[in-house]
């Protein structure tokens, strides 16, 4: 079943919202900040790539749901979501954005996967080529975690873990907040959130999309000058524990480490030099350990974006 999406336009207001309720600080998406970066290429603020996840989440949701493939991956027992985002080019405030989702695929060999390509426009050009693709193991990451201190809470927010060089991002998921970031992603909330059937259901992004300011935040801590040396995502690769998922309410504590990043490696997302790109190993784990996400975080500098 191939699906192509129903066009949406982003505005600022929408980044605004989006940036605000995952305390995502990056200028590229600051109306008074962005065109202060030096070497800007781009004529408006960007339209945030988490933001744009959840858009494609909850489309990929209803393509699920139109062709009845929850049951195949209740049957064949994926509990993993994966997702991989080469981002080719920036989306803008006004750009009309479509998404096409490629016919689902059940392949059983060497490993089963329910899995789909897919493609972003803005306007006339691909701004972002992608994989869903359904486990029953993580696909990014599957070693886990660096060894956690035990309790979690009593590592410092905003510091590293004990001997290691792993940052550590403390937050709370807040409904309020969950509720306003699909409304910055263009996401009817209450297909998540309904006070009156006490439905809870916080959208597999939501949690991730803190990332970006744990990232962020990490960087304040070295010392990175995010408008003289800006950086932009090439690509992004996550698994999210579809079980564990169920478990995050309101007021769910999540413990975002970011872990030195790796060597380099080539990358099909933004143009670049392939030595300037960095890979940042990046968990998600809850408040009694258990592991609700893991993800690869590569980042580019705005100047080797086209050399090379």
């Amino acid at each position: 079943m191939h699906t192509a999406t129903a066009p949406t336009r982003f505005t600022q207001l929408h980044i605004d919202i989006a940036r605000f309720s995952t305390d995502d600080f990056n200028p590229f998406h600051d109306q008074k900040l962005w065109w202060q970066i030096p070497g800007t290429p781009f004529s408006a603020p960007l339209v945030l790539g988490f933001q744009l996840a959840a858009w494609i989440e909850d489309r990929l949701r209803q393509h699920r749901q139109q062709a009845d493939e929850a049951r195949l991956i209740e049957q064949h027992g994926l509990r993993y979501s994966n997702y991989q985002f080469d981002f080719v080019s920036p989306v803008l405030p006004g750009d009309e954005v479509t998404l096409e989702i490629k016919p689902s695929t059940l392949v059983t060999s060497p490993t089963t996967l329910l899995r789909n390509r897919l493609l972003l426009r803005a306007g006339q050009r691909t701004a972002l080529l992608g994989h869903k693709r359904e486990s029953r193991q993580p696909l990014v990451l599957p070693e886990g975690t660096p060894p956690l201190p035990d309790p979690l809470s009593a590592v410092t927010d905003r510091d590293h873990l004990p001997g290691q060089a792993c940052f550590v991002k403390r937050k709370f998921m807040m409904t309020g907040n969950g509720k306003n970031f699909l409304l910055g992603a263009q996401v009817d909330p209450t297909h998540y959130f309904n006070e009156l059937e006490d439905r809870v259901v916080f959208p597999e992004m939501f949690p991730l999309a803190y990332l970006s300011c744990a990232l962020l935040e990490r960087g304040l801590k070295a010392g990175e000058d995010f408008m003289q040396r800006p950086r932009l995502y090439a690509s992004q690769q996550f698994s999210v524990d579809r079980q564990l998922m169920r478990r995050v309410k309101s007021n769910s504590v999540l413990y975002m480490l970011v872990c030195e990043p790796l060597p380099a490696a080539s990358s099909t997302g933004l143009r670049g030099r392939t030595a300037a790109h960095c890979c940042f190993p990046c968990f998600g784990v809850l408040e009694d350990g258990a592991l609700l996400y893991r993800a690869l975080m590569t980042l580019v500098p705005l100047a080797a974006i086209g050399s090379g």
